[in-house]
């Protein structure tokens, strides 16, 4: 970036954290979060949002963050796959993930774990074509959704049973 581009100074909540970032005018909020913030979570792919693989939540929403500036982020809170749950403590969603082998390569983590938690914030019990068409959004190389749709429709039960474990 060009030493003269214009630079804003922006707060907001990280993964429980309160940060403070200097941004060029320009940024993206997933090169901020990557570089500025040392979060390695979100991950640059498409840069076009077409993959998924920058999605974080911003204020309770699933926002791809190649496709937002990061001066957008002031007064936000933002929850990356680090701030999700914790190895002792995963969100029910990353554990139906990983007991149904839903992600090999990882790359797709991040907008399929979001997508599904925003999918099942609004539609509790979604049928197969609801849950493919949340997480058309985002790409994957390795599994071929079959898992990963098996893990989304074990997410909504143990959600449905009581499992509130840091959802």
């Amino acid at each position: 970036m060009s030493s003269q581009e214009a630079t804003q100074k922006v707060t907001f909540t990280l993964n429980g954290e309160t940060t403070r970032a200097e941004v060029h005018d320009a940024e993206t909020l997933v090169d901020s979060l990557r570089e500025g913030c040392g979060v390695a979570g979100v991950r640059v792919g498409c840069r076009n949002g077409d993959c998924g693989s920058c999605t974080a939540m911003v204020d309770d929403a699933c926002v791809k963050t190649c496709l937002m500036l990061a001066g957008r982020a002031h007064g936000s809170e933002v929850v990356t796959l680090e701030g999700l749950g914790s190895l002792s403590r995963p969100h029910p969603v990353q554990t139906a993930f990983m007991e149904h082998y839903a992600f090999q390569c990882g790359f797709c983590l991040p907008g399929m774990v979001f997508s599904t938690i925003s999918l099942l914030a609004r539609t509790p019990h979604p049928d197969e074509a609801e849950i493919r068409d949340a997480l058309s959004g985002n790409l994957c190389r390795c599994t071929g959704y079959e898992n990963i749709v098996k893990a989304v429709r074990h997410a909504a039960a143990m959600l449905a049973a009581g499992n509130p474990e840091n959802s």
